[in-house]
């Protein structure tokens, strides 16, 4: 008979779950360093009031009065203030041939904590324009017969959006909740978001497993707050409570929180 091992070494090694959780929390704290790191070295403006930053364009969309072709275009920008250090705010532009102005769709969540509709449709003369100061970044481009196509099935995939009426900044469904859903509809447009987009994991209450929204892969998420996706646009990307990490091969990028793609 094996002689039972001393208390001291139980109580040193300690419960399994205790082990698992101290793991669980060096990790998290590990992914928060990038946050971190963004709201502290970052250009983050966290001073100016929101109703005083600049909203001009940034000159990275097509002139429509010179470009008479089709344009879809995906921008997303930091959101405003400390929240800019954790995620990104996403919208889509479109414009059919000949058009002389540009369509945009977003959420916007204090419309439906108000009981309206979070989904905000624009005509603009520039859809590249800075989001409450921060610069956007254009994260898909499309031009021409191509993009021509692409807006019908983008029109039918807004309008079916199931969660107009609702809106969680974390962990989701929120604006990039809104443009992952998108392009799971449209996996034409090749849309690679960022782990900066903190919500596109969120697949509902009821769905754990759907493309990855570049189209050219495969998610696991339990509503937003862990999960995986494996797909060749976004290589390999682990989420934890929203905070996504991971490596893309096929750009041989790092994908981490706060910072998104290094290089």
């Amino acid at each position: 008979m094996r002689d039972a091992p001393p208390v001291s070494l139980v109580r040193r090694h300690g419960p399994r779950w205790a082990r698992w959780l101290l793991g669980f929390l060096c990790l998290l704290a590990l992914l928060l360093l990038g946050p971190i790191g963004v709201l502290a070295f970052g250009n983050l403006d966290l001073t100016t009031p929101w109703h005083m930053t600049s909203r001009e364009s940034t000159g990275q969309a097509p002139d429509p009065v010179v470009e008479r072709r089709a344009v879809v275009q995906i921008y997303g920008a930091r959101i405003v203030r400390w929240r800019g250090a954790f995620g990104i705010h996403p919208w889509i532009a479109v414009k059919r041939a000949g058009a002389e102005r540009y369509t945009t769709y977003h959420i916007v969540g204090w419309r439906a904590r108000r009981g309206g509709d979070a989904l905000v449709t624009s005509v603009v003369d520039a859809p590249d324009m800075l989001w409450f100061g921060a610069y956007p970044q254009l994260l898909a481009d499309h031009r021409g017969a191509q993009a021509e196509a692409l807006i019908d099935q983008i029109e039918l995939a807004v309008a079916a959006y199931p969660w107009r009426a609702s809106y969680r900044l974390w962990p989701g469904p929120n604006s990039n909740t809104f443009v992952a859903w998108v392009a799971r509809q449209v996996p034409a447009l090749r849309l690679d978001l960022p782990p900066t987009a903190i919500g596109k994991d969120y697949l509902g209450s009821t769905t754990f497993v759907d493309r990855a929204p570049s189209g050219t892969g495969w998610q696991v998420s339990l509503m937003g707050l862990a999960g995986v996706t494996v797909a060749r646009d976004e290589g390999l990307e682990l989420n934890v409570l929203g905070l996504g990490f991971g490596i893309d091969i096929d750009d041989l990028a790092l994908r981490l929180p706060g910072f998104g793609r290094l290089p």
